[in-house]
């Protein structure tokens, strides 16, 4: 069935419709970041580029690093935009662009995360690096697809009873990462489980001028233990990058560089050089691999 033009976007050169990438721009391994700018900072230690394009917050770059093929996608910031650039990778290589059909024969992406989160438990450091063993999601994104058996449903049923989590926020939904991507990211990682918000201020527990529905919620999350698995840490994607790429067939790990502790309050004095060294460890353990 052809899929209609409403449905599957393409810009005027037969291109995806935000990515702005044909087929042949992108490769089977895909890093992806969240800041536009972090796109050069991964590619400027790849042996050659050989395609650039960007659109809004989407910036793309492919070439190879050690002889290897890979894309670097910036996704900006939230599953909103995760919902976006997951969709349009998984299109690339499972549509094909003249037919608008969806293939016979799949292929599954390797797509990893290079991210900046907060950790909440004390014992991890401000500038070290974390491996998320699974996503919780509070953002609701997943539950608009028909998700099977990929979400841990006692995890979430469990969450939303020790947490007294109220239904107005919708229901937390928990996915694993690729077993075999996270065992690539093992020596220097701290390993974890990532909780999802959809914002930044109240939604991670912070106040300006705005008070909390639930004050005490980080507290409760920080306490939190399911099957000896305690919430590591708060970022924006990783929950929906786990749901949707179990969804669509595909392999994806989120990595963080810790640049802040809730727990102690601090914040890395240099989170550029973090980032920096977790690129380079990741690229190094891509080739390893």
């Amino acid at each position: 069935m052809n899929l209609k033009a409403s449905e599957f976007i393409q810009n005027s050169d037969g291109s995806i419709y935000h990515l702005n990438l044909l087929p042949q721009h992108l490769a089977t391994t895909v890093i992806t970041v969240g800041d536009q700018d972090r796109v050069q900072a991964v590619t400027k230690y790849f042996d050659k580029v050989e395609f650039k394009i960007q659109k809004r917050e989407f910036h793309t770059q492919t070439g190879t690093y050690k002889g290897k093929r890979i894309s670097v996608v910036s996704t900006g910031i939230g599953t909103d935009n995760i919902d976006i650039v997951y969709n349009e990778l998984d299109a690339l290589v499972n549509i094909d662009f003249e037919t608008r059909t969806v293939k016979e024969n799949l292929t599954s992406l390797d797509i990893i995360r290079i991210g900046t989160s907060g950790a909440i438990q004390p014992e991890i450091p401000v500038d070290s690096f974390l491996v998320s063993l699974a996503g919780i999601g509070f953002d609701s994104m997943l539950h608009f697809y028909e998700v099977g058996d990929v979400i841990d449903k006692g995890f979430s049923q469990a969450l939303v009873k020790d947490l007294n989590y109220t239904p107005n926020k919708g229901v937390p939904y928990v996915v694993n990462g690729d077993t075999q991507l996270a065992s690539w990211f093992k020596d220097g990682y701290h390993s974890g489980v990532t909780l999802t918000n959809c914002g930044f201020y109240g939604p991670q527990g912070r106040v300006l001028r705005l008070q909390l529905q639930d004050p005490e919620l980080n507290d409760k999350i920080a306490a939190f233990n399911y099957k000896g698995q305690k919430i590591t840490n708060l970022e924006m994607e990783t929950a929906g990058m786990y749901g949707l790429s179990k969804l669509l067939g595909h392999r994806s790990i989120s990595l963080n560089a810790i640049v802040a502790n809730r727990a102690t309050g601090e914040f890395s004095r240099d989170s550029k050089k973090t980032v920096d060294h977790l690129i380079k460890a990741t690229l190094d353990n891509i080739i390893a691999n």
